[in-house]
This record gives structure tokens, C-alpha cells and sequence, in this order.
């Protein structure tokens, strides 16, 4: 029996590569060279399954060149790179990668957040270039963690996992969902539900969680950032456009914020200049996920995603559109 052709538009880790090369025919791009749209669309025709990235826009042109698709895996949380409806219509499966990246994002939250607030960016710079001469009273100072008060837009498992860490940093968390969590989750994490206005005003750090849907789309824009204090800091490790940023850049360029720590942009993968110009920002390139292990956990379960459509006629475990199966 031939087996099943899958094509992938950047190569995976061995963990996963290992588990599609058993069952597959596998079509994969070179290291460090992903196929863009055009080289995606040229390896399509009779591909049963797709993995792609956060980045590939998968929409109805993909799915009709796409037509033999049964089942496509984003080595990703986030999905809204996918037109789920198209999919859906079609009978395409849809599958994600949750929970695995939720401590290791939360992880990076924090590290922007210690870099951030006690400028270590700017400190590694200083010692580089040769400037550094010897300790003194007010040289590189930060502001303190301890103590102060974090407001966690989106309070699901990154965001309560975020918490936890600042639970062990003594810091007092505030966080803004659309409804309250329970008693016990709010019991858990010693956080307490507040308004998005009132979560501006009071934090010290803001730290951003949410997915990216026309809800979220510049949820943090002018009138956002004029709510928080000047000495406050905005983080963001969730998607680009929740934040928009001009905005951002006019909030710091004009003292209305102290800063900012980004893992994500607008524009991505484009960074604005004004904002790699500031030095009161801290850049780092869509690394949320970027841990060995964590990454080979991801590769695992888009191939796993494979497996059950293609060879088994299963439903993934990690479906985004499970209403294509039979109840």
C-alpha cells in the first residue's frame, strides 16, 4: 500500500521527523529555508496532510490546490493563520499544539520581565562596548520586581501559569478576562479579577495572553496606554496585532509608558526601526516556544495529528474543528 505524501513548509525537530518518515511520504524544505507560498502551493497537489507554521497563511486558494488534504496540523497554539471554516467545509481536520508550550512561554514572560525591569539588554551592551569602568550608586538602575503589581490580560493556561511565577516573586496579580475565572482558580493563584481599565491603572507590569480574533485585533492601542502609568511596563509574548503599535511607539516615545518587552509584532516578522532604535525595549525574535524540549513535544504531536487521520481514520487528539466528526 503507498503511503500517504505529507508536506511540511519548515523542517520539524528529529522527534517528530522520525514518527512521519515511518508512516509517510515526507516533502520537507532544506534547514534554515522554509518554503514560501508559491513553494507550498507547487508540492501540493496530492498531499493528504499539511503542517505548516504560524506563519503560512492557509486560506482557500492552499485548499484548492490542496484538494486531496485531509487533515492539516499548525506546529502552533494560535490557529488564526488557518480560514477554520474552509476547512471545515470541506472536511478537512484542523490540529494545534496546546498545553505543551504553556510553561515554557510562561517562562519567557518572566525572563522579558527581569529583562525588562533591570535592563539587562542594555547592561550586556554596556559591559560589551567597553564602557564599564567600575560599580557606582546609579549605575544601570532598574526597577524593582518584588512588590509590585502585574496585570495579566488573558487569564488561560499561559496566563495562570504567568501568575504562579509571580505568586513566588511576591508581586500582587491583578488580571482582565471577559468573565471571572472561578473561586478556586482566583483562590489558587492569589489573583483577583478587575476590569481592563482598572487592570491598566494599577499594574506595574502588563502582560498580554490572548489569542488574536477580531475582539483581540489593537485591544492595546492609544487610549490603552494612556490608562497606564508611566512607570509601568508592557509585555507581550502573545500575537503581534493584539497591541498596536503605533500606538506603542507613540506611548514610549512620550514617556506615557516606561517600556516595553515584545516576543511578538504587528508586522511580523518586520520590526519597526523606532522601536529597535529605543533603548527602553527589549526585542527577541517569536522564541515563546523555543526550548529543545518543548519544541521536539510539538513536533511530536503534529506527526501524532498525521497518524490519526492518515493511518488510523481517527479523529487528532488536538482537533481545532471537531464538529467534521460524527458525534
Amino acid at each position: 500500500m503507498a503511503r500517504s505524501h505529507v508536506l511540511i513548509t519548515s523542517v520539524l525537530p528529529d522527534a517528530g521527523m522520525t514518527v512521519l518518515k515511518k508512516h509517510f511520504r515526507v516533502t520537507s524544505p532544506e534547514e534554515n529555508q522554509p518554503f514560501d507560498r508559491q513553494g507550498m502551493i507547487d508540492r501540493l497537489k496530492d498531499a493528504k496532510g499539511l503542517i505548516c507554521m504560524l506563519s503560512d497563511r492557509i486560506d482557500r486558494e492552499i485548499f484548492e490546490q490542496g484538494s486531496k488534504l485531509k487533515v492539516i496540523a499548525n506546529y502552533a497554539v494560535g490557529y488564526n493563520n488557518i480560514d477554520i471554516d474552509e476547512a471545515t467545509s470541506r472536511g478537512i481536520a484542523v490540529a494545534n499544539t496546546p498545553d505543551v508550550l504553556t510553561n515554557t512561554t510562561a517562562d519567557l514572560t518572566f525572563a522579558l520581565i527581569l529583562g525588562i525591569s533591570r535592563r539587562i539588554v542594555e547592561a550586556d551592551s554596556f559591559v560589551r562596548s567597553g564602557a564599564f569602568s567600575g560599580w557606582s550608586p546609579k549605575l544601570m538602575l532598574g526597577t524593582d520586581i518584588y512588590g509590585k503589581t502585574i496585570g495579566i490580560i488573558g487569564f488561560g493556561r499561559i496566563g495562570q501559569a504567568v501568575a504562579q511565577r509571580a505568586k513566588g516573586f511576591g508581586m500582587h496579580i491583578l488580571y482582565y478576562e471577559p468573565e471571572p475565572k472561578s473561586y478556586a482558580i482566583e483562590r489558587t493563584f492569589e489573583a483577583f479579577y478587575c476590569d481592563l481599565a482598572l487592570l491598566l491603572s494599577e499594574a506595574d507590569f502588563v502582560s498580554v495572553h490572548v489569542p488574536l480574533n477580531d475582539e483581540t485585533y489593537h485591544m492595546i492601542s492609544d487610549r490603552e496606554f494612556s490608562r497606564m502609568k508611566p512607570s509601568a511596563f508592557l509585555i507581550n509574548v502573545a500575537r503581534g496585532p493584539v497591541v498596536d503599535e503605533k500606538a506603542l511607539i507613540r506611548a514610549l516615545t512620550n514617556g506615557i509608558i516606561a517600556g516595553c518587552a515584545l516576543d511578538v509584532y504587528e508586522h511580523e516578522p518586520a520590526v519597526t526601526g523606532e522601536l529597535i532604535a529605543m533603548k527602553n525595549t527589549v526585542l527577541v525574535p517569536h522564541i515563546g516556544s523555543a526550548t529543545a524540549q518543548t519544541r521536539d513535544r510539538m513536533a511530536v504531536m503534529v506527526a501524532e495529528s498525521m497518524v490519526s487521520v492518515l493511518v488510523r481514520d481517527e479523529c487528532p487528539v488536538h482537533i481545532v474543528n471537531p464538529q467534521i466528526y460524527p458525534s
